[in-house]
Protein backbone atom coordinates (compact mmCIF):
# COMPACT_ATOMS: atom_id res chain seq x y z
CA UNK A 1 0.00 0.00 0.00
CA UNK A 2 1.34 3.33 -0.81
CA UNK A 3 1.62 6.23 1.33
CA UNK A 4 -1.58 8.63 0.50
CA UNK A 5 0.78 11.95 0.69
CA UNK A 6 -2.37 14.14 0.23
CA UNK A 7 -4.29 13.00 3.59
CA UNK A 8 -3.73 15.30 6.17
CA UNK A 9 -4.35 13.24 9.17
CA UNK A 10 -1.82 9.70 9.02
CA UNK A 11 -3.02 6.67 10.65
CA UNK A 12 -0.23 5.41 13.07
CA UNK A 13 -0.90 1.74 14.27
CA UNK A 14 1.04 1.84 17.81
CA UNK A 15 1.88 -1.45 20.02
CA UNK A 16 4.16 -2.30 23.14
CA UNK A 17 5.35 -5.55 23.58
CA UNK A 18 5.54 -4.74 27.68
CA UNK A 19 8.50 -7.55 27.98
CA UNK A 20 10.55 -6.58 25.92
CA UNK A 21 13.99 -6.00 27.50
CA UNK A 22 12.94 -7.51 30.78
CA UNK A 23 15.95 -9.80 30.62
CA UNK A 24 18.65 -7.11 30.53
CA UNK A 25 19.86 -5.80 33.81
CA UNK A 26 19.07 -9.33 35.06
CA UNK A 27 21.34 -11.06 32.28
CA UNK A 28 19.17 -13.04 30.78
CA UNK A 29 20.48 -12.08 27.45
CA UNK A 30 16.80 -11.74 26.48
CA UNK A 31 13.60 -12.26 27.69
CA UNK A 32 11.79 -14.71 25.62
CA UNK A 33 10.40 -17.30 27.59
CA UNK A 34 12.20 -16.56 30.24
CA UNK A 35 9.44 -13.75 31.69
CA UNK A 36 8.84 -15.28 34.97
CA UNK A 37 12.32 -16.17 35.94
CA UNK A 38 13.18 -12.79 34.58
CA UNK A 39 10.69 -11.26 37.22
CA UNK A 40 11.95 -13.34 40.15
CA UNK A 41 15.66 -12.28 39.25
CA UNK A 42 14.17 -8.63 40.40
CA UNK A 43 13.26 -7.18 36.55
CA UNK A 44 11.31 -4.73 35.95
CA UNK A 45 9.70 -3.78 32.77
CA UNK A 46 11.65 -1.13 30.72
CA UNK A 47 9.59 -0.58 27.27
CA UNK A 48 6.63 1.53 28.67
CA UNK A 49 9.12 4.26 29.78
CA UNK A 50 10.89 4.09 26.42
CA UNK A 51 7.72 4.35 24.56
CA UNK A 52 6.28 7.28 26.79
CA UNK A 53 9.82 9.03 25.84
CA UNK A 54 9.05 8.85 22.27
CA UNK A 55 5.73 9.73 22.70
CA UNK A 56 6.30 12.82 24.31
CA UNK A 57 7.69 14.22 20.96
CA UNK A 58 4.13 13.79 19.71
CA UNK A 59 2.01 16.01 21.79
CA UNK A 60 1.93 18.90 19.58
CA UNK A 61 1.05 16.90 16.47
CA UNK A 62 -1.69 15.16 17.64
CA UNK A 63 -4.07 16.95 15.13
CA UNK A 64 -1.91 15.50 12.46
CA UNK A 65 -2.65 11.45 13.46
CA UNK A 66 -4.82 9.02 14.07
CA UNK A 67 -3.61 6.58 16.76
CA UNK A 68 -4.89 2.86 16.43
CA UNK A 69 -3.47 0.76 19.45
CA UNK A 70 -4.04 -1.64 21.82
CA UNK A 71 -5.61 -1.92 25.41
CA UNK A 72 -3.94 -1.81 28.26
CA UNK A 73 0.16 -2.39 28.60
CA UNK A 74 0.41 -3.36 25.11
CA UNK A 75 -0.29 0.90 23.63
CA UNK A 76 -3.32 2.12 25.54
CA UNK A 77 -1.68 3.33 29.00
CA UNK A 78 0.69 5.18 26.96
CA UNK A 79 -1.76 7.49 25.36
CA UNK A 80 -2.61 9.58 27.58
CA UNK A 81 -4.37 12.64 26.19
CA UNK A 82 -3.97 11.33 22.92
CA UNK A 83 -7.14 10.93 21.02
CA UNK A 84 -6.74 7.38 19.93
CA UNK A 85 -9.02 3.30 18.99
CA UNK A 86 -8.46 0.57 20.32
CA UNK A 87 -8.62 -2.03 18.05
CA UNK A 88 -7.28 -5.43 20.08
CA UNK A 89 -7.52 -6.18 23.41
CA UNK A 90 -4.79 -8.32 24.61
CA UNK A 91 -4.68 -10.98 27.60
CA UNK A 92 -3.01 -10.10 30.82
CA UNK A 93 0.25 -11.91 29.79
CA UNK A 94 1.12 -11.39 26.26
CA UNK A 95 2.92 -12.94 23.65
CA UNK A 96 4.40 -12.87 20.14
CA UNK A 97 0.86 -13.82 18.86
CA UNK A 98 -0.87 -10.44 20.41
CA UNK A 99 1.67 -8.66 18.42
CA UNK A 100 1.04 -10.42 15.05
CA UNK A 101 -3.07 -10.14 16.34
CA UNK A 102 -2.78 -6.21 16.50
CA UNK A 103 -0.57 -6.18 13.17
CA UNK A 104 -3.57 -7.54 11.29
CA UNK A 105 -6.47 -5.19 12.81
CA UNK A 106 -3.58 -2.47 11.78
CA UNK A 107 -3.97 -3.70 8.12
CA UNK A 108 -7.36 -3.82 8.34
CA UNK A 109 -7.35 0.03 9.33
CA UNK A 110 -5.33 0.83 6.33
CA UNK A 111 -2.30 2.25 8.54
CA UNK A 112 0.38 4.34 6.99
CA UNK A 113 2.59 3.46 9.84
CA UNK A 114 3.14 1.06 12.18
CA UNK A 115 4.68 2.29 15.68
CA UNK A 116 6.04 -0.49 17.82
CA UNK A 117 8.53 -0.46 21.01
CA UNK A 118 10.39 -4.02 21.67
CA UNK A 119 13.11 -5.35 20.40
CA UNK A 120 14.06 -8.25 17.37
CA UNK A 121 11.66 -10.13 18.54
CA UNK A 122 8.85 -7.45 18.02
CA UNK A 123 10.11 -6.27 14.80
CA UNK A 124 9.90 -9.80 13.19
CA UNK A 125 6.62 -10.67 14.63
CA UNK A 126 5.35 -6.96 12.95
CA UNK A 127 7.00 -7.77 10.07
CA UNK A 128 5.81 -11.11 9.65
CA UNK A 129 2.11 -9.75 9.13
CA UNK A 130 2.85 -6.40 7.34
CA UNK A 131 6.19 -7.04 5.34
CA UNK A 132 7.57 -4.85 2.82
CA UNK A 133 3.37 -3.25 2.41
CA UNK A 134 4.04 -0.55 5.27
CA UNK A 135 6.52 1.56 6.86
CA UNK A 136 7.51 0.35 10.11
CA UNK A 137 9.51 1.88 12.89
CA UNK A 138 10.91 0.47 16.31
CA UNK A 139 11.28 2.48 19.81
CA UNK A 140 14.27 0.35 20.84
CA UNK A 141 13.85 -1.48 24.06
CA UNK A 142 15.18 -4.97 23.52
CA UNK A 143 18.52 -6.82 24.74
CA UNK A 144 20.24 -7.18 21.72
CA UNK A 145 18.47 -5.20 18.52
CA UNK A 146 20.27 -6.54 15.80
CA UNK A 147 17.79 -5.35 13.32
CA UNK A 148 18.06 -2.03 11.55
CA UNK A 149 14.49 -0.93 11.71
CA UNK A 150 15.04 0.92 15.30
CA UNK A 151 16.09 4.51 15.70
CA UNK A 152 18.72 5.28 17.69
CA UNK A 153 16.94 6.28 21.32
CA UNK A 154 13.38 6.86 22.32
CA UNK A 155 13.57 10.76 21.40
CA UNK A 156 14.71 10.58 18.13
CA UNK A 157 11.87 7.90 17.07
CA UNK A 158 9.90 10.72 18.26
CA UNK A 159 12.02 12.97 15.83
CA UNK A 160 11.15 11.02 13.13
CA UNK A 161 7.97 10.42 13.50
CA UNK A 162 7.36 13.74 13.40
CA UNK A 163 8.75 14.18 10.47
CA UNK A 164 6.70 11.69 8.52
CA UNK A 165 3.91 13.87 9.74
CA UNK A 166 4.82 16.77 8.68
CA UNK A 167 6.98 16.08 5.26
CA UNK A 168 7.11 13.74 2.86
CA UNK A 169 9.64 11.40 3.52
CA UNK A 170 12.15 9.46 2.12
CA UNK A 171 11.75 5.57 2.62
CA UNK A 172 14.49 2.74 2.84
CA UNK A 173 14.59 -0.91 3.39
CA UNK A 174 16.26 -2.32 6.64
CA UNK A 175 16.96 -5.33 8.23
CA UNK A 176 15.10 -7.56 10.10
CA UNK A 177 17.49 -9.80 12.02
CA UNK A 178 16.79 -11.88 15.12
CA UNK A 179 18.90 -13.99 17.66
CA UNK A 180 18.82 -17.29 18.87
CA UNK A 181 18.31 -16.74 22.49
CA UNK A 182 18.95 -20.37 23.28
CA UNK A 183 22.36 -20.32 21.84
CA UNK A 184 22.91 -16.20 22.91
CA UNK A 185 22.75 -17.69 27.01
CA UNK A 186 25.30 -20.18 25.60
CA UNK A 187 27.37 -17.40 24.46
CA UNK A 188 26.97 -18.97 20.43
CA UNK A 189 25.82 -16.25 18.76
CA UNK A 190 23.59 -16.72 15.67
CA UNK A 191 22.03 -14.18 13.93
CA UNK A 192 19.56 -14.64 10.96
CA UNK A 193 17.55 -12.25 8.41
CA UNK A 194 14.11 -12.74 8.05
CA UNK A 195 13.77 -9.74 5.53
CA UNK A 196 13.81 -6.14 4.82
CA UNK A 197 11.08 -4.07 5.95
CA UNK A 198 10.46 -0.47 4.79
CA UNK A 199 11.10 2.25 7.07
CA UNK A 200 11.25 6.22 7.07
CA UNK A 201 14.59 7.01 6.66
CA UNK A 202 16.55 10.34 8.22
CA UNK A 203 20.28 9.45 7.58
CA UNK A 204 22.62 9.52 11.07
CA UNK A 205 18.70 8.57 13.08
CA UNK A 206 18.38 5.14 12.14
CA UNK A 207 20.84 2.08 13.88
CA UNK A 208 22.41 0.32 11.52
CA UNK A 209 22.41 -3.73 11.30
CA UNK A 210 25.19 -5.91 13.37
CA UNK A 211 28.02 -6.32 11.66
CA UNK A 212 30.59 -9.27 12.52
CA UNK A 213 34.50 -8.67 11.52
CA UNK A 214 36.61 -11.59 10.76
CA UNK A 215 40.09 -10.94 8.54
CA UNK A 216 42.72 -11.97 9.33
CA UNK A 217 44.16 -8.00 10.11
CA UNK A 218 41.15 -8.08 12.15
CA UNK A 219 42.28 -10.79 14.52
CA UNK A 220 45.78 -9.46 14.88
CA UNK A 221 44.59 -6.34 15.71
CA UNK A 222 42.55 -7.76 18.87
CA UNK A 223 45.54 -9.56 20.00
CA UNK A 224 48.01 -6.20 19.76
CA UNK A 225 44.39 -4.17 22.13
CA UNK A 226 45.08 -7.13 24.43
CA UNK A 227 48.65 -6.60 24.71
CA UNK A 228 48.44 -3.13 25.54
CA UNK A 229 45.09 -3.42 27.61
CA UNK A 230 46.65 -6.15 29.92
CA UNK A 231 50.37 -4.21 30.06
CA UNK A 232 48.06 -1.36 31.86
CA UNK A 233 45.70 -3.28 34.34
CA UNK A 234 46.34 -1.45 37.60
CA UNK A 235 47.07 -3.32 41.01
CA UNK A 236 43.70 -3.85 42.98
CA UNK A 237 41.48 -2.24 40.75
CA UNK A 238 38.05 -3.69 39.22
CA UNK A 239 37.65 -4.45 35.60
CA UNK A 240 34.38 -4.96 34.37
CA UNK A 241 34.50 -6.54 30.97
CA UNK A 242 31.85 -6.17 28.49
CA UNK A 243 30.75 -8.87 25.62
CA UNK A 244 32.18 -9.57 22.57
CA UNK A 245 35.10 -11.03 20.79
CA UNK A 246 37.76 -8.25 21.31
CA UNK A 247 37.25 -8.36 25.29
CA UNK A 248 37.42 -11.93 25.44
CA UNK A 249 41.03 -11.43 23.61
CA UNK A 250 42.14 -9.51 27.04
CA UNK A 251 41.23 -12.83 29.11
CA UNK A 252 42.26 -15.07 26.36
CA UNK A 253 45.89 -13.85 26.73
CA UNK A 254 45.97 -14.22 30.60
CA UNK A 255 44.66 -17.67 30.09
CA UNK A 256 41.71 -17.13 32.00
CA UNK A 257 38.26 -17.97 31.13
CA UNK A 258 35.21 -15.30 29.75
CA UNK A 259 32.19 -15.48 28.74
CA UNK A 260 31.78 -14.60 24.55
CA UNK A 261 28.34 -12.52 25.44
CA UNK A 262 27.87 -11.93 28.81
CA UNK A 263 29.39 -9.58 31.54
CA UNK A 264 32.33 -10.81 33.83
CA UNK A 265 35.05 -9.25 36.10
CA UNK A 266 38.17 -9.53 36.30
CA UNK A 267 40.74 -8.19 39.32
CA UNK A 268 44.46 -8.65 39.23
CA UNK A 269 44.54 -10.58 35.75
CA UNK A 270 41.86 -12.77 37.12
CA UNK A 271 38.26 -13.51 36.69
CA UNK A 272 36.41 -13.76 39.96
CA UNK A 273 33.05 -12.72 39.05
CA UNK A 274 31.34 -14.62 35.28
CA UNK A 275 28.15 -13.64 33.63
CA UNK A 276 27.26 -11.07 36.52
CA UNK A 277 24.06 -9.05 36.25
CA UNK A 278 23.31 -5.84 36.97
CA UNK A 279 22.73 -6.60 40.75
CA UNK A 280 25.73 -8.36 41.18
CA UNK A 281 27.74 -5.51 39.54
CA UNK A 282 26.72 -3.36 42.15
CA UNK A 283 27.35 -5.39 45.14
CA UNK A 284 30.91 -6.48 43.53
CA UNK A 285 31.36 -3.07 42.68
CA UNK A 286 30.13 -0.71 45.92
CA UNK A 287 33.31 -2.47 48.11
CA UNK A 288 36.13 -1.43 45.39
CA UNK A 289 38.40 1.65 45.98
CA UNK A 290 38.85 1.66 42.10
CA UNK A 291 36.97 0.22 39.24
CA UNK A 292 37.09 0.55 34.87
CA UNK A 293 35.15 -0.85 32.75
CA UNK A 294 36.25 -2.37 29.47
CA UNK A 295 33.92 -2.17 26.65
CA UNK A 296 33.69 -2.75 22.79
CA UNK A 297 31.06 -1.04 20.05
CA UNK A 298 28.77 -3.21 18.41
CA UNK A 299 30.08 -3.35 14.44
CA UNK A 300 28.93 -0.94 12.39
CA UNK A 301 26.08 0.11 14.78
CA UNK A 302 28.54 1.77 17.40
CA UNK A 303 27.23 1.04 20.50
CA UNK A 304 28.87 1.34 23.19
CA UNK A 305 26.12 0.90 25.66
CA UNK A 306 22.33 -0.13 25.80
CA UNK A 307 22.68 -2.74 23.51
CA UNK A 308 23.39 -6.22 24.96
CA UNK A 309 25.32 -5.22 27.71
CA UNK A 310 22.18 -3.70 30.00
CA UNK A 311 23.63 -4.97 32.61
CA UNK A 312 25.95 -2.22 32.55
CA UNK A 313 23.70 0.06 33.64
CA UNK A 314 23.51 3.85 34.47
CA UNK A 315 23.82 3.23 38.19
CA UNK A 316 26.88 0.93 37.17
CA UNK A 317 28.34 3.39 34.72
CA UNK A 318 28.09 5.79 37.59
CA UNK A 319 29.24 3.85 39.93
CA UNK A 320 32.33 3.26 38.05
CA UNK A 321 33.08 6.91 36.57
CA UNK A 322 32.38 7.92 33.15
CA UNK A 323 36.56 8.67 33.43
CA UNK A 324 37.28 4.88 34.35
CA UNK A 325 35.78 3.68 30.38
CA UNK A 326 38.21 1.81 28.19
CA UNK A 327 37.04 1.33 24.91
CA UNK A 328 38.30 -0.97 22.68
CA UNK A 329 37.92 -1.53 18.72
CA UNK A 330 39.92 -2.53 15.90
CA UNK A 331 41.19 0.09 13.11
CA UNK A 332 38.38 -1.88 10.32
CA UNK A 333 35.58 -1.75 12.96
CA UNK A 334 36.34 2.08 13.42
CA UNK A 335 36.52 3.11 10.35
CA UNK A 336 33.45 1.28 9.57
CA UNK A 337 31.11 3.29 12.47
CA UNK A 338 30.53 6.75 11.76
CA UNK A 339 30.04 7.73 15.00
CA UNK A 340 29.49 5.75 18.57
CA UNK A 341 26.23 5.68 20.48
CA UNK A 342 25.10 5.46 23.43
CA UNK A 343 21.29 4.95 24.33
CA UNK A 344 21.60 3.95 28.55
CA UNK A 345 18.47 4.86 29.11
CA UNK A 346 19.27 7.80 31.57
CA UNK A 347 19.44 10.74 29.06
CA UNK A 348 21.66 12.99 31.67
CA UNK A 349 24.36 10.15 31.61
CA UNK A 350 23.99 9.81 27.58
CA UNK A 351 24.67 13.51 27.70
CA UNK A 352 27.57 13.19 30.38
CA UNK A 353 29.12 10.08 28.04
CA UNK A 354 28.92 12.63 24.31
CA UNK A 355 32.11 14.08 22.89
CA UNK A 356 34.79 12.91 21.85
CA UNK A 357 36.78 9.67 23.85
CA UNK A 358 39.70 7.70 23.07
CA UNK A 359 39.77 4.09 21.64
CA UNK A 360 42.22 1.48 22.02
CA UNK A 361 42.58 0.25 18.43
CA UNK A 362 46.10 -1.55 18.74
CA UNK A 363 49.09 -1.94 20.43
CA UNK A 364 49.84 1.02 22.10
CA UNK A 365 47.46 2.60 19.53
CA UNK A 366 44.57 4.91 20.14
CA UNK A 367 42.28 7.63 18.22
CA UNK A 368 39.63 10.13 18.81
CA UNK A 369 36.06 8.96 18.39
CA UNK A 370 33.15 11.37 18.70
CA UNK A 371 30.06 9.65 20.74
CA UNK A 372 27.04 10.98 19.83
CA UNK A 373 24.50 11.50 17.02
Amino acid sequence: MLQNNFRFVKKIGFLINPVAGMGGKVGLKGTDGKVEEALKMGARPVSFERAKKAMECLKNYKNKMKIFTCSGEMGEKCLKGFEHEIVYSPPEKTTADDTKKACRKFLEKEVDLVLFCGGDGTARDVYDVVGHEIPMIGIPSGVKMHSAVFGLNPRIVGEIVVEFLENEMEFMDAEVMDTDEEKYRRNILDVKLFGYARIPYKPMLVQAGKSIFQSPDEKTAKKDIARYVVEMMEKDVLYVLGAGTTVKEIADLLNAEKTLLGVDVMKNKRIVAKDVNEKQLLDIIKDEKKAKIVVSPIGAQGFVFGRGNQQMSPDVIKKVGTENIIIVAAKQKILSTPNLLVDTGDETLDKKLKGYRKVVTGYHEMTMKKIGE
